[in-house]
């Protein structure tokens, strides 16, 4: 599979920028296409949902944030130990470094990555972080779905095809941390594992409180 030449969709611009084509490059080396056409289709939703509030935001850290959201799922960027969206932030930390972008834009990418399935927080940080946790809730839980037109949905999902992705979504999320289920204590994919491990045990914060080493 080859980068997507869409130059752009339901009148969003895909950034082709060197930066946004090499990001595009790591996801189709190390992801896989379902990974890629989630990840496009993020851009797009978070971005029609910016244009739909007349926000302001930088459309290629926002790219590039959607192109990484996922990567910690892969075997290339995957951790033993930390959660998969700290992992993908780390990742385009990284890479955005090595392009020379400063600080304040390494961090924004990376509290845009490691807080796009962070319920009652996301939302209320910088535009890009809230749109990135738009467009994945719109994708992923269809959020917002009322406010997407059909022509622009059609437009998408016929670039960018969703694939059964209902049915595959929940394996790939779990495929990528099943080896540290522990790092989805206290973050939504923890039902990812209840729903994949017959039985499992959820790491529970009330018992970590009452079994703490504090005598009283």
């Amino acid at each position: 599979m080859s980068v997507n030449k869409l130059k752009s969709v339901a009148g969003i611009q895909i950034p082709d920028s060197v930066i946004s084509t090499q990001a595009t490059e790591l996801l189709l080396e190390h992801g896989t296409e379902f990974i890629y056409n989630h990840s496009l289709r993020v851009f797009l939703f978070a971005s029609l949902n910016g244009k739909r509030n007349a926000l302001q935001y930088d459309a290629e850290l926002l790219y590039v944030s959607s192109i990484f959201h996922d990567l910690g799922l892969t075997s290339h960027y995957s951790s033993s130990d930390l959660r998969f969206e700290v992992d993908g932030a780390n990742a385009a930390r990284d890479f955005l470094k090595s392009h020379g972008l400063p600080k304040e834009s390494l961090q924004l990418v990376w509290d845009t990555i490691a807080l796009h399935t962070t319920i009652g927080i996301a939302e209320h940080k910088e535009a890009e972080v809230a749109l990135m946790y738009s467009g994945v809730g719109l994708d992923v839980m269809g959020e917002g779905y009322e406010n997407l037109s059909e022509a622009n949905r059609m437009e998408i999902i016929s670039a960018f095809p969703r694939n059964d992705f209902k049915k595959n979504i929940i394996p790939t999320f779990f495929s990528g941390f099943e080896h540290k289920t522990e790092t989805t204590f206290g973050n939504i994919k923890a039902d990812v594992c209840a729903y994949m491990i017959p039985n499992f045990h959820r790491k529970n914060f009330c018992d970590c409180i009452l079994h703490s080493p504090w005598s009283e």
